[in-house]
């Protein structure tokens, strides 16, 4: 779960987002423990009690064929937008270590998705699940290592280093400015919708919980990550602080040959750290992106066969078509992630952790909106009319932030899924059948 909630986004760029943005992160990872929480006491007994191998089935069972797909839908491209982010980042970096001119990008690109491929085409969740504890492992170790090696060059003990963390400009957590996307009341807010979102309403990593045995081992399982969650980003955000102060003792970015902060860890490491501390953070890298990767791959997979295919409903495919059609699908994602990430290399212009979180505004709220209308009321939809809300309301969203951006320059941040999964809330109110359904929320109502 940490692992794949974590990925190489945050060993990369928590750090260096340290140097412009301090420890602003932090109220927003406080945020996600609430959010587990809601997913824990409200989603999470839902998806047992309906025994779902997909969670978008919920939306059928609720509301109707249309809305399922929609949701289906937007999950797919929320998850493929995602995680060839998350992708592209570790192949950049992975790319910079090669000698310049050597190796292109894309063949880097290809063999690394061709690896990834290779590594959970056959192995399933269970699998996933227990290599992702092991590299989850190696890339803390990798950020403690770094840590360490940092310190020992700065001539600090660790007291002297939490001294000099906590005396520095870089350790502040709350933005208390209104208009700053990183204001922390938004942060704090935002943190809670992006977890139920990306954690609670998102395949992939529900399909890890949904492999628990009984509903209170995954609840379990919820409430410990959130608070190994806080842990870890601390540790990330410690890092970064350590790594800022580093930077500003030689002179800054532009006298180290650091581009952008995305690339003050991967430089530092590669360049400053000595070999083995380079090679540790390459085993981290990718040790971080594995899980994420993989576990992108297979819950698309799953959500294509099952949302779309129909594997646990037809009877007319084989056990072997099924297998065929499965080893298809996967082939297809893998490849669509290869050229997304050659294209985010083309366009690349900010910092990724930031794009990861923008992307998710836009494409998890009417997921957000469809499943909490159908939790906290009984009413039906006109289920023809739900495609068409979940696109108009990130378009609402989209023109609502480019407004108060340009007029009143003011930033809504990651605030703006919870606008985005409100305006889909309202739609289906005025969208409502005329009386509610008997059933109670969450419970099957097949139209």
């Amino acid at each position: 779960m940490v692992g794949t909630s974590i990925s190489g986004v945050t060993m990369i760029s928590v750090p260096g987002n340290v140097t412009n943005q301090a420890f602003y992160y932090m109220p927003m990872v406080l945020g996600f423990v609430v959010g587990y929480a809601i997913i824990a006491l409200v989603l999470l007994p839902l998806y047992y009690r309906m025994n779902l191998t997909s969670i978008y089935t919920y939306l059928e069972s609720r509301f109707g064929f249309y809305t399922y797909k929609a949701g289906a839908s937007f999950f797919v491209l929320s998850r493929v937008l995602g995680a060839a982010v998350r992708i592209y980042l570790v192949v950049f970096v992975l790319h910079g270590f090669l000698p310049h001119g050597t190796v292109p990008f894309w063949v880097v690109a290809f063999v690394f998705m061709l690896l990834i491929f290779l590594y959970t085409l056959k192995g399933g969740v269970k699998t996933i699940i227990w290599t992702d504890m092991l590299q989850t492992t190696f890339m803390i170790l990798a950020v403690i290592v770094a840590v360490i090696v940092i310190a020992q060059q700065m001539g600090w003990n660790f007291g002297e280093m939490v001294s000099a963390v906590t005396a520095s400009n870089y350790s502040s957590w709350f933005d208390m400015n209104w208009d700053n996307n990183t204001h922390f009341v938004k942060q704090f807010v935002s943190g809670i919708f992006v977890t139920i979102v990306m954690t609670g309403l998102d395949q992939e990593m529900m399909q890890k919980n949904l492999s628990c045995k009984t509903l209170k081992d995954s609840q379990k399982n919820i409430f410990t990550t959130s608070i190994t969650i806080v842990i870890v980003n601390l540790l990330f955000l410690t890092l970064g602080a350590v790594l800022a102060l580093y930077v500003q003792k030689h002179g800054g970015m532009a006298a180290m040959g650091i581009p952008a902060v995305d690339k003050i860890f991967p430089t530092i490491a590669e360049n400053y750290l000595g070999l083995v501390c380079g090679v540790i953070f390459l085993i981290g890298l990718v040790s971080a992106s594995y899980p994420s990767a993989g576990g992108a791959l297979t819950s698309l997979t799953t959500s294509f066969c099952v949302d779309f295919i129909g594997f646990n409903r037809r009877t007319d495919l084989s056990d072997e078509k099924k297998l065929k059609i499965r080893y298809t699908t996967h082939a297809v994602y893998t490849f669509i992630f290869f050229l997304l990430i050659l294209l985010f290399y083309v366009i690349n212009n900010k910092a990724v952790i930031d794009l990861v979180y923008q992307l998710a505004a836009y494409t998890y709220g009417p997921l957000l909106g469809f499943f909490f209308f159908g939790i906290l009321t009984k009413y039906q939809v006109r289920d023809r009319w739900m495609p068409i809300v979940a696109v108009a309301s990130p378009l609402f969203c989209l023109v609502l932030d480019w407004v108060a951006k340009s007029i009143f320059h003011f930033g809504f941040g990651f605030t703006l899924l919870i606008f985005n999964g409100l305006f889909t809330f309202v739609a289906m109110w005025l969208l409502r059948k005329a009386s509610p359904s008997p059933s109670q929320g969450g419970e099957r109502n097949l139209n």
